[in-house]
């Protein structure tokens, strides 16, 4: 899963390195804050995907990663599976047009764009839990399994 850093400048969409194997692509994304004009939650991401990989993987259903190319312009895509996502359109940034993602964390990140952050990068989900925008769940405990009772001797 992406991680989203979040300053007073820039979001970064931090690539792990699976990602940006299967996206083709060298680096992190970076997006001036300036370029952002539209945060949406969406639960299926897949209706956002516009155009064909160039270069991408795409597996139907089950992943899209990298750019798609459209008469629309260039899209950035990690997408996986039917979980929630969320599409971040630009205007004015030199390589895309959207960003489509698949995280958990989309409210987080529109809470987070509408706050006045700092100038060192921040995790969004920890800025919205630090200015209160957003209720934090504690992490669950692991469920413990109940050894099995010894069987009756015959």
């Amino acid at each position: 899963m992406v991680t989203l850093l979040l300053d007073s400048t820039q979001l970064e969409v931090v690539l792990s390195g699976s990602e940006r194997a299967l996206a083709f692509r060298k680096g992190n994304v970076e997006i001036e804050r300036s370029t952002i004009t539209k945060v949406q939650l969406t639960d299926d991401a897949w209706t956002w995907l516009r155009g064909i990989p160039s270069p991408g993987t795409h597996l139907r259903g089950v992943i899209a990663m990298g750019t798609w190319r459209s008469a629309g312009g260039n899209d950035f895509a990690i997408i996986r599976r039917h979980r929630p996502s969320v599409v971040i359109d630009l205007e004015g940034h030199p390589e895309f047009e959207r960003i489509i993602l698949t995280t958990r964390h989309g409210l987080s990140l529109v809470q987070a764009l509408r706050v006045e952050v700092d100038e060192k990068p921040a995790d969004v989900v920890d800025i919205a839990a630090e200015t209160g925008t957003i209720p934090v769940q504690p992490a669950k405990k692991p469920r413990t399994r109940k050894a099995p009772a010894p069987a009756p001797a015959v």
